[in-house]
């Protein structure tokens, strides 16, 4: 039976860009459905404990810079460390995201290029060119998607129910990868181990 994933993201989160790629390829070779739910993280961190980077101690947020400088290696991807528009107002580009994945397009893919947008591009998911050349890039049309999907009060809806679909979840950081059996993978330094429990599934 193809095993369907929950995918938790942030559209801001460097994480959540770095691990997209290999996550889909992973999930590709174990014909892997992924179901894509972006959510606000800061009622998440308010909820499970966790701190919003301006107020992360000195300590933890020069580890944060080593270990996106050193992933960025490992992943082979050209990650600006202090992109010009960081964080920047993803909520019109999440909306797309969302309406893309409700009209059966590649909203993974979608959120992939956003990802870049920022972390490559140095752009701001805040301009609405931005968001249609990102669409471009993923094979979509941003303009159709915004015509074909439901008003902004219905997208915002499910934006808040995904974000209380990961608390109950129990899901704490993004990315997160839950498995139907409620396995949580936390962060895309654990796409390794997902992997190995596709393995041991397949």
């Amino acid at each position: 039976m193809p095993v369907t994933i929950d995918y938790y993201l942030s559209l801001n989160s460097p994480w959540t860009y770095m691990g997209s790629g290999p996550f889909a390829e992973i999930a590709r070779r174990y014909g892997a459905t992924v179901n894509v739910k972006p959510c606000k993280f800061g009622p998440i961190f308010e909820q499970t404990g966790g701190l919003p980077l301006p107020k992360r101690s000195p300590q933890r947020r020069a580890y944060r810079q080593m270990e996106l400088k050193r992933w960025r290696e490992v992943r082979g991807i050209p990650l600006n460390l202090e992109p010009k528009y960081f964080p920047c107002d993803d909520l019109a580009a999440t909306r797309l995201v969302i309406a893309a994945k409700l009209q059966g397009k590649d909203a993974h893919l979608l959120s992939l290029e956003f990802g870049r947008a920022i972390w490559e591009r140095k752009e701001s998911l805040a301009d609405a060119a931005v968001m249609s050349a990102a669409a471009q890039r993923a094979g979509l049309d941003a303009a159709a998607l915004r015509a074909g999907g439901p008003p902004d009060g219905e997208l915002d809806a499910l934006y808040e129910q995904y974000t209380q679909d990961a608390l109950n979840a129990g899901v704490f950081g993004a990315p997160s990868y839950v498995l139907p059996s409620g396995e949580i993978f936390w962060g895309q330094d654990r796409l390794e181990l997902l992997e190995r429990a596709l393995k041991m599934q397949a």
